[in-house]
This record gives C-alpha cells, structure tokens and sequence, in this order.
C-alpha cells in the first residue's frame, strides 16, 4: 500500500476515489492531522497507473467522465460487498484456504511463529510439564488425576505479567502446532502487510491475554495454544473484508465455514479435549474489533 497524494476536498477525494474503483483499483482514504485527504493505493503494482490518472485528476477534477464513475463505482461497491471480497482478490490458490494477497511473511508473525516453535521444542510438545508450568497463566500440582492450584492469580499479582500472555506458546502434539501456524503464519502476514506490526502485536496480545484469562477461570490452568488469536485474527479479518473491502482484508467464504464447522465440531468435544472458551472468547474479541474499526474506517472515508 503507497500514498500517491492528498487533496484538501473530501468531495473531490471521494470523486477520485470512486473513478479508482471503477477502474479495478482499490483505495483508502485517511484524514491528516491537517484536515487534508491522503489518497493509497492498495495494490503496489497498481501504484503507477493510480499516480497518472491522480496527476490527470488533478487538472480537471470536474470533469464529466469522474462524475459519471461515481454511479458505477457504487454499483461495482455493493456487488463485491456482497461476495465480502475485493475485486483483485477472487483467485483462490490451491496452497491456500485464504485469498491470495501480495503481501510476503511479516517479520512480527515469523517472530510469533518462532517463539512458538521454540516453546514447543523446549516442552517437548508438552511433554515436559516443569518447563509447560514456566508458560502457563499459573502453576499448578498434580496428584493422581487431580489438578491443584491457586485461583488468584498469584504469579501475576507478584509482577509475572507475561503469564497472561505466554500460553499461547504452549502446543500438545504435533498437529495442535501445526495447524496453529499454518493459520498464523497467513493471517497474520495479512494483516501485518496491511495495518502494520504494532496493530497485529496489539491484536494479539488483547486477545491472548482475555482468551486465556476465560480458559482459565472456566476450566484451570492446563491449557496452551495459538488457537484462541488465531480464531480473533480470523474475527477481524472476517468483519474488515465484509465492511471494509478497501482495508484489503478478506477470506473466501469456505474458510469462514471450514473454521466455524471447526468450532462446533471442537465443542461437541468429538476431538477431545480443547479450550474452546479460549476459541470462543477470541472469536467474539476478534469479530468486535474488527467490526467497529471497519465501521469507524467506512464513516471517515464518507464524511
């Protein structure tokens, strides 16, 4: 995504915009700190054409022919909000469940990525329960078949902070890590190339810690797992492409039902055992957040 301008007319900017549109480019519209439009073009091998037509804009913005565009720009608008996907992003690739996006693998999710494998390798894949307890949100004696541990969260009251955070490290068995990142490695390089690093940080430490704040008051301290983030990233992702195509967000609609069958299916408890209030609990953050800021996106855009 690159800037190719910015004009001082909300009027003209959503004029230029719309003409974009219409021609298959996708936008996104911020207000400065000056009360100014800057215009970004989403797609970086569109970034060429965008800056020649802008420059064309620019010295006849009244044009008839920008007039015009924007009853088909409209049209165009609400038949891809209905497909919940932009225009450029309707090719599926057969490596992916996810719409292929231009973006690579954002430094932040390999980073994830690799402190997650690590964890894993260090537990033994939870084998290890002296070094799973280290990560856990509390520690915790087993005796028997029974689980013991103190409900107040007495670590994190004396300053262990990163307990709220670190069981999402923790992975039992190779296939509970291996589809973890498979789903983190694309949605968070997603968003990552599309809002930026510290936004996905943030989205996935809110939603860490109150997924596993949840898992834990419903069900105890034995629990790990990217799960609860990933089904949060996938909330946002799902609410930003749904209503904010220009956000550059989106998932095929059989990703979004491949998981929620998914969720069911962990619920009924057919897979054993897992921690579906932490799947519940980011699902609901990740679809309010991205809900709202696609709201609050959309009004700025049209003010």
């Amino acid at each position: 995504m690159r800037r190719i301008g910015q004009l001082s007319d909300n009027q003209q900017a959503r004029r230029f915009t719309d003409y974009l549109y219409a021609k298959g480019i996708e936008t996104q519209v911020d207000a400065d700190s000056q009360g100014r439009w800057e215009i970004w073009v989403l797609d970086e091998d569109q970034i060429e054409t965008a800056a020649s037509l802008f420059d064309a804009f620019l010295k006849q913005p009244d044009d008839e022919r920008y007039v015009a565009a924007a009853h088909e720009s409209q049209t165009q608008r609400r038949h891809d909000e209905k497909a919940s996907v932009p225009k450029r992003a309707r090719v599926v690739d057969g490596r992916t469940l996810f719409y292929k996006l231009p973006v690579g693998h954002g430094i932040l999710t390999i980073v994830l990525i690799g402190i997650s494998v690590a964890v894993a390798l260090l537990t033994r894949l939870g084998d290890n329960d002296r070094l799973v307890q280290f990560f856990s949100i509390t520690r915790y004696s087993i005796e028997g078949n029974t689980l013991s541990w103190d409900s107040g969260f007495p670590e994190i009251r004396h300053g262990q902070i990163w307990r709220l955070f670190t069981p999402m490290f923790v992975h039992f068995g190779l296939m509970h890590i291996l589809f973890n990142m498979l789903w983190l490695k694309d949605l968070g390089s997603m968003i990552e190339a599309r809002k930026g690093p510290w936004l996905l940080l943030t989205l996935v430490l809110v939603i860490a810690a109150l997924s596993n704040v949840a898992q834990y008051k419903v069900d105890g301290p034995s629990f790990g797992g990217m799960s609860g983030v990933v089904y949060g990233l996938l909330g946002y992702v799902w609410m930003q492409g749904k209503y904010n195509p220009a956000s550059g967000l989106a998932l095929h609609q059989q990703t979004v039902t491949m998981m929620i069958i998914w969720f069911f299916l962990c619920l009924s408890g057919a897979v054993g055992h897992i921690a579906n209030t932490a799947h519940a609990v980011g699902a609901v953050l990740g679809i309010a957040w991205g809900y709202a800021s696609a709201r609050l996106a959309t009004t700025r855009r049209i003010r």
